[in-house]
């Protein structure tokens, strides 16, 4: 445990998002094959507890065509893109830290699926290689895989 002087350095759970070609098969290697309990779904993706990490599963049709985007929740979210789930005093700090960088968002710092199962702030932006990356908080990390 960290002192009094220390930061809390304890492990968070990563979330990755990736393409798939096909859902159903995603369904049968991820979650039949290496036991992963499935999460939130749309016609468009499906989400996973990896050992306690978030992985999402994106639908893709012609992975490595370019760009992909996939809706959720009223964004369109770019896939494959990765981060971390903070807690939310930190992804509050980042938030702020990156507007007054003046960092060009994605998908600007807000909150999704308000008052649903999984609510959460979320938001995105490009690393220098064009990367898409997600940090996102719960106010309720048992959300993170709420249903």
């Amino acid at each position: 445990m960290p002192g009094k002087d220390q930061p809390d350095r304890r492990l968070q759970p990563f979330h990755l998002a990736i393409k798939v070609d096909d859902l159903a098969a995603a369904r049968g290697f991820y979650g039949g094959l290496l036991g992963c309990p499935e999460g939130r779904s749309a016609d468009t993706w499906v989400d996973f507890d990896l050992y306690g990490h978030q992985l999402v599963c994106h639908l893709a049709p012609g992975a490595g065509e370019g760009v992909h985007h996939n809706p959720v929740d009223g964004d369109q979210v770019p896939v494959p893109h990765f981060g971390v789930v903070l807690g939310m005093a930190d992804w509050e700090s980042l938030a702020e830290r990156l507007q007054a960088a003046e960092v060009r968002f994605v998908i600007e710092p807000h909150v999704r699926f308000r008052g649903e199962p999984g609510e959460q702030a979320t938001l995105f932006f490009l690393d220098p290689a064009g990367n898409a990356l997600e940090f996102k908080a719960f106010a309720d990390i048992g959300q993170l895989f709420a249903r």
